[in-house]
């Protein structure tokens, strides 16, 4: 029986199912054995206040899935709506609008992990459509009482509990 195999750096975090962890002073490896286990690298997550583009708001949203801090039918809700929106933007773009598909197509399996991973592809495309329409990357407010973008400066009460 295979797994994710994760190489950690010298006291790098994870999340794994919404616990903290925490590597020595030493590089390691484990091995996570158990399937549709929660799995998130911090140095990889968007903080919340850097989830200010519609691509980077996406990212965040399947990261919060991703790390067991929001429920995967909301999260693919709102993640549905925001791949439509963008595929109305790039829709010029062939490339993008495969990556789109591509995305929406792990998003209706349920694999948020692949899904935030292909959104982060589409961030320097998005740089590049800001810069060409020669405008400052604009700074976007959550929406009002969104249970998704909540503020996650720190980890969950379990998480906190975990330490």
């Amino acid at each position: 029986m295979g797994g994710l195999v994760l190489k950690l750096r010298p006291f790098e975090r994870v999340l794994i199912n919404g616990v903290l962890v925490e590597n020595g002073d030493r590089k390691s490896s484990m091995t996570i054995k158990t399937e549709n286990t929660n799995v998130l690298r911090l140095r990889d997550a968007i903080h919340p206040d850097d989830a200010n583009t519609p691509v980077k708001r996406l990212v965040y949203t399947a990261q919060l899935v991703v790390a067991g801090e929001a429920s995967p039918e909301l999260g693919k809700k709102e993640l549905r709506g925001g791949l439509q929106a963008l595929m109305n933007v790039f829709e010029s773009s062939d490339k993008a609008t495969e990556m789109l598909q591509d995305i929406m197509m792990y998003l209706e399996a349920g694999d948020f992990y692949r899904t935030m991973r292909a959104l982060r592809n589409l961030i320097a495309m998005e740089t590049v459509l800001f810069e060409y329409a020669n405008i400052s990357v604009p700074y976007i407010e959550p929406p009002q009482g969104s249970n998704m973008m909540r503020n996650q400066h720190e980890p969950s009460q379990r998480t906190v509990a975990a330490k």
